[in-house]
This record gives C-alpha cells, structure tokens and sequence, in this order.
C-alpha cells in the first residue's frame, strides 16, 4: 500500500461508523475515500485500499465478501459472526489469498486487556460469570466481547482441567440465570446512558476478583480501529481478534 492509506467506511450512518470517519479524517497517513450506509450501491468502494465494516449483523457477511472479491482489506466491528460464517469467510479468502480481513469483538484497548486478563485467571478460580451492559440501542444480546470473553475463559478452564461451573440452579423458567456460552453464564443489561461496560466476577472460596472495563465515550474504540486500518494489509487471511496486532496472543 502507498503511505497514504485510502479508507471506507460502511455503516458511515451510524454511532460507530460517524465516529470511524471523524478519527480516518483526523489521523496522519489515512484519506476517508468513501462512506457508505444501507441502501448505497458500494461500487468501487471509492477506490478504498481498506473497508472499516460497522453495519448489522444480516449485512456484514455480504458487505465482507464484496470488498474480499475486489481485493480489499476489511476491518470488521459488527457482531454476529459464528463459527459458520467465520468458515464461510476462510472459505472466500482461501481464493483471495492477497486480501486481510481482522473480525474484532471489541477495539477498546482496555477491554482486550480484560479479556486476556480474564483467560488468565480463570484457571484459579472455580466459578465465573460474565455481565455485559450496553445502550438500549444494541440490537444483540450477548455482546460479541462478552461471548468472546465467556469462550476464551472456556478454553482456559478446559485446558487447566476444570469442569462444570457450579452451580445448583435447577428451576429457572424465566431465565434468570442468563445465557451459557461454552458453558460459562453471561449476563446481558440494556439501559439508557450507557455506552458499553463488561465485568468478569470470578470466585473461590473466601474471595472475588472482579475484571471490569467502561468505555463512556465511542471515541475509546478508535485508537484500536486505526490500529486495524494500519495493520491489517500486513496480516492477510482472517484474523479474530484486535489482540493478534498488538502482540497479545502470546
């Protein structure tokens, strides 16, 4: 790529996306060549070298693979991609060997030192529980930090050996306990003036260590955009998870 680095932005419209065009706008060495929202025809996305991806979860697949069949790179914040579409999109990138894609739950540095906190830690604990609280305006319930956070703590007990979090619930019709994802209860909260905030309760016997991160202002995620703007030309194939360029993945 030039020095100058020329950025879409799909989903331009919104909260995430308007706050991507102001930080592309103002950083050095990137040039906004494009914003797009639903309904616009993509085109040549404005001759975009990288596409920043913020839609909604029916949307991104599709607008994924239109810039991966024209050869460019793709930052992705939307959530909602499973294990399926996760291999649908290897699949495509497999035949585009040339194209970078980094699919990242969370860009707020805090929260993916949280998360490497949390995978860290669950080993010594016996119990564990995610709660994530956002806006009323999310659309999907859990967060993909929470969800992503609950499989990395999954991973890490079932590596250390442990099992099953206990827990003794056997009647709870109205799901009180909240979801399991990979075996690990998440708890989702909706309020208004909220922006995005996750903790990690984990507990032994006679003690708590609580993990906590708060973003109160959209603007906490762009450096970690940026990040991936500037990075992704260099990590081509997929890549989940904003940690694998800042050297977090050890």
């Amino acid at each position: 790529m030039s020095d100058t680095i020329r950025v879409a932005v799909i989903g331009a419209n919104g909260r995430m996306g308007s706050e991507v065009c102001r930080a592309v706008d103002a950083a050095e060495g990137l040039e906004l060549a494009g914003r797009f929202d639903a309904g616009d025809d993509l085109g040549d996305l404005g001759g975009a070298q990288v596409v920043v991806e913020f839609s909604v979860p029916d949307a991104s697949p599709a607008n994924v693979a239109y810039c991966v069949e024209r050869g460019v790179h793709v930052v992705v914040g939307t959530t909602g991609w499973d294990d399926d579409r996760l291999d649908a999109l290897r699949g495509q990138l497999a035949e585009h060997q040339a194209v970078g894609v980094l699919i990242a739950p969370n860009f707020a540095i805090g929260a993916i030192l949280m998360m490497r906190f949390a995978q860290q830690a669950a080993r010594f604990y016996e119990s564990v529980e995610v709660v994530e609280l956002h806006h009323p305006g999310k659309v999907d319930a859990p967060s993909g930090t929470a969800a992503r956070t609950a499989r990395l703590i999954a991973q890490a007990r079932s590596d250390a050996g442990l099992g099953d979090v206990p827990d003794a619930t056997t009647q709870d019709p109205d799901g009180a306990r909240g979801a399991r994802v990979d075996g690990i209860p998440v708890h989702s909260v909706r309020l208004r003036g909220l922006v995005a905030h996750q903790e990690v309760l984990l507990g032994a016997e006679g003690e708590m260590l609580t993990l906590r991160h708060d973003s109160f202002d959209r603007a906490s995620f762009m450096p970690g955009v940026l990040e991936g703007i500037r990075g992704v030309g260099a990590h081509l194939g997929l890549t989940v998870g904003l940690e694998h360029y800042l050297g977090l993945d050890a």
